[in-house]
């Protein structure tokens, strides 16, 4: 799926590629995951990445993956968009120095059928190396509620590069990009999604709902 038909992910049901990676013709990356996420809604998808601030919450995301992180933006109100986050962390076994600026959904996706495809959250962000004025790719997570919580549909599209000269042709992308990296990532992304799930109700409770700030 090229990133200029990301609204297909609005489609009812499940489309042929749920999980996985693949090779776009011009040489990028697109990486899909998919996670059912027993006893949360997207509601509180959207209030953890509001939430999130510290390394040691960083870390309860992913106890083996994540190393450190910092927020860079306002923190406090449950907002996300427009803020940065920088992360260390590894995938599929290599060190990752990372910097995810969120972005409105409306820049990726058709806001206006998100009722009608039951969109519960997206969060849609530029993802770039930490260390270095570089943007690398794109990311959409988008949930749906169910009757057993929610899943998640993740999308990652990586060698899309700003400024561009940074890989000019096909071949520079898969050479930053390998696959190696495509399978590591479907596996870093389905476990920490699924650590999420599993403390995700309970920290929503006690942290959201208890304070009024749900």
């Amino acid at each position: 799926m090229e990133m200029r038909d990301a609204n297909q992910l609005l489609s009812a049901g499940h489309l042929d590629f749920e999980a996985g990676y693949s090779r776009l013709p011009d040489g990028r990356l697109h990486v899909a995951a998919w996670t059912g996420m027993p006893g949360c809604t997207g509601k509180m998808v959207e209030w953890w990445f509001g939430y999130l601030e510290t390394t040691e919450q960083y870390k309860r995301w992913h106890p083996k993956d994540h190393v450190w992180c910092e927020w860079i933006g306002e923190r406090g109100t449950g907002g996300f968009i427009g803020g940065t986050h920088h992360v260390h962390e590894y995938v599929g076994g290599e060190m990752q120095k990372l910097k995810i600026h969120f972005h409105e959904p409306s820049e990726y996706l058709d806001v206006s059928r998100f009722a009608e495809a039951g969109v519960s959250a997206a969060v849609c962000g530029r993802v770039g190396l930490l260390d270095a004025p570089v943007w690398a790719g794109h990311l959409i997570h988008l949930c749906r509620d169910t009757d057993y919580g929610c899943e998640m549909r993740s999308r990652f599209w990586l060698g899309d590069f700003d400024p561009p000269e940074m890989a000019p042709d096909p071949e520079t992308r898969m050479q930053i990009f390998p696959d190696r990296v495509g399978q590591g990532l479907v596996k870093h992304c389905k476990e920490e999604m699924t650590y999420l799930a599993g403390f995700l109700p309970e920290l929503y409770a006690t942290e959201a709902v208890s304070s009024g700030r749900k």
